[in-house]
């Protein structure tokens, strides 16, 4: 193949054990859904030459290779929050395209609920005091309330209700009812979700992701390969990454995210419009989030998400199926979710996704997916556009 010609393809995907995993090391974690990946693309380890991970140990993705036994030529190690994956998805296919790398190797694993429980962190998360931060760390201004800040501007901005935000996570839950792998499966409600203990105005618990266990891998081959693998590829069509700022005070306007750009970007490379898509997969580390990431990837109109998240348009059946395993909010969150995105996407585009396959007229497949992660405080985004 030419270089820079190359097509692109996810043609493995994994999650490890995920949930409650009071047993096993990150590294392990990883190591599992490393394993995983590759058995589910029939792909031996020796080609596998690019080698993408952040978040663990001291020279990642150096540490996390050397234990998984793999010397790539090629490796990304961007460290952008939930985003992280997304963007490391583009920088692999750009790699592979270009013939730098013939196949590459996504792969994240945390233990971040076991390690709570056993006293070797605590629960609090704390990016330090050094750098701009210092102007708003002495305020006590934490990272779910600059979410919780951005939500009542949004609120304020557009009239969006708290019975709006809450449906969102009422929806994520009914997905999760149907996925035997999320941590939470009992629906809940509306009222559930109000009445709950309040952890940042407008936030209650059930706004809020769970905290699990859990890894993920997603394994990207060049065409060429593709025939050779077990299972049906998934192309990249379309990537986009943006960041935005680090302050508040250096936030143009909270109503708008990130994913306004990198959404825009991933969705022009792909030759596709959002009313095309049959699937999102969208960072959800709060309700709010997924509202926001709805209006700026243009599934809606700016201020229109409220309305537009009502009346079970997110659900497995619904006009847009949103975070079809449950999300962050119900399924698992061990952190850097945005892995978990792509593996989702990539299993409702083969079909391969129980209960909650979502289908098209005629029992047709899905074909086209969007999987969008969220990083900080919406400081960064990264889009993938998918489809078979």
């Amino acid at each position: 193949m030419t270089p820079g010609k190359r097509k692109v393809a996810v043609v493995g995907v994994s999650l490890s054990d995920c949930g409650r995993v009071d047993d096993a090391t990150p590294h392990a974690l990883h190591a599992q859904a490393a394993r995983r990946a590759l058995a589910d693309a029939g792909m031996d380890r020796s080609l596998v030459d690019g080698f993408a991970s952040a978040g663990l140990g001291t020279l990642p993705p150096v540490e996390v290779a050397e234990y998984l036994g793999l010397r790539p030529t090629w490796v990304d190690s961007t460290a952008v929050g939930g985003s992280t994956w997304e963007v490391m998805a583009a920088h692999a296919a750009d790699a592979i395209a270009a013939g730098h790398a013939r196949a590459v190797l996504l792969v994240y694993g945390s233990t971040a609920r076991a390690d709570i429980k056993a006293g070797r962190r605590t629960g609090d998360l704390s990016f330090g005091a050094r750098g701009p931060l210092q102007f708003e760390v002495p305020y006590g201004h934490t990272l779910i309330a600059k979410y919780a800040m951005a939500a009542r501007r949004h609120m304020h901005a557009y009239g969006t209700t708290l019975e709006q935000l809450a449906s969102v996570a009422v929806q994520a839950r009914a997905n999760a009812a149907l996925n035997p792998e999320a941590m939470f499966r009992t629906p809940i409600t509306t009222d559930d979700v109000l009445s709950g203990p309040m952890i940042a105005d407008p936030f209650t618990k059930l706004h809020c992701c769970l905290r699990s266990d859990g890894g993920a891998a997603v394994l990207l081959a060049a065409e060429e390969y593709v025939r050779d693998c077990r299972t049906a590829p998934v192309w990249i069509l379309g990537t986009g990454e943006h960041v935005s700022h680090t302050t508040m005070s250096e936030w143009p306007d909270f109503t708008v995210s990130p994913a306004a750009v990198s959404g825009r970007l991933a969705f022009e490379r792909a030759g596709v419009r959002p009313d095309e898509i049959d699937v999102a997969e969208i960072y959800d580390a709060f309700t709010y989030m997924t509202l926001v990431t709805l209006e700026d990837l243009g599934f809606c109109a700016k201020g229109e998400g409220g309305p537009f998240v009502e009346k079970g348009r997110l659900t497995v059946g619904g006009e847009l199926p949103v975070n079809t395993d449950g999300g962050g909010l119900s399924a698992q969150h061990p952190g850097m979710r945005g892995l978990f995105l792509l593996v989702e996407a990539v299993r409702q585009l083969r079909g391969e996704a129980g209960e909650r396959q979502v289908g098209k007229a005629g029992g047709r497949l899905p074909e086209l997916a969007v999987a969008s992660g969220t990083g900080g405080w919406f400081c960064s985004s990264g889009t993938v556009v998918l489809g078979r």
